[in-house]
């Protein structure tokens, strides 16, 4: 099947309207939101199988952590591979994605006041034995990244293999926070408050895969000014 024939299928399957519905009211309830097959497991093998193809040919960098002249690689706080992702200039699979949270994002506009206006979005690899420790989205001085979203490439992921997304959730005053552990696992969608919600990704024990991203109250050429 090509990739022309998935986009006419999956547009026709998904309900965007119902899906934007959903995120709105876990977002406003708890502060994350988690829908299951949101990409389609062949949609998710061409995308992984992209992103193999990317790093064979040295397209992917080490990530790191701050932003602009306070960027840095230091792999004791993370160990995972990075390609920024240019939304016009991918593969059809990817831009479908793309296209689905354009529309997501503007009924969430339309849903919660958000004032979304971009989002930025990356590839990551974090190989076996790679880690993200605990840290917040927003950087220090620049607050745009209002929403982050995770969609996982991960067939058959078991328990034993490590990588969850483990995010914090705070129980209210005077009560401790409580870590909730995301599996992830392929096709899942993953979206939470950038300013709220510390997370990290645990030892991963096998090679995991995801696209990565934030929505930004600005256009993406502007963050980092």
């Amino acid at each position: 099947m090509n990739e022309q024939k998935i986009e006419q299928i999956h547009w026709n399957e998904k309900n965007l309207d119902q899906i934007a519905n959903n995120i709105a009211e876990g977002l406003s309830d708890r502060a994350y939101v988690i829908i299951d097959q949101f990409l389609k497991p062949l949609e998710v093998n061409i995308i992984r199988s992209h992103m193999d193809q990317l790093k064979e040919e040295g397209d992917f960098k080490k990530a790191g952590i701050g932003a602009s002249h306070k960027f840095q690689v230091n792999e004791e706080i993370r160990k995972d591979w990075i390609h920024w992702v240019n939304p016009e200039d991918t593969i059809a699979s990817t831009q479908i994605f793309t296209n689905q949270l354009k529309i997501i994002m503007n009924k969430l506009n339309q849903l919660c006041f958000l004032g979304l206006k971009d989002f930025e979005m990356h590839y990551a690899i974090y190989p076996k034995g790679a880690y993200y420790k605990r840290h917040l989205d927003q950087f220090q001085f620049s607050d745009h990244r209002r929403l982050t979203f995770l969609c996982y490439l991960n067939d058959a992921w078991k328990n034993e293999d490590g990588g969850h997304l483990r995010i914090y959730l705070p129980r209210g005053e005077n009560h401790p926070e409580y870590p909730f552990d995301i599996s992830p696992i392929a096709g899942r969608l993953v979206m939470f408050r950038s300013d709220l919600l510390e997370h990290e990704v645990l030892e991963c024990h096998r090679q995991r895969y995801s696209l990565t991203g934030w929505m930004l109250d600005q256009l993406n050429e502007l963050t980092f000014l």
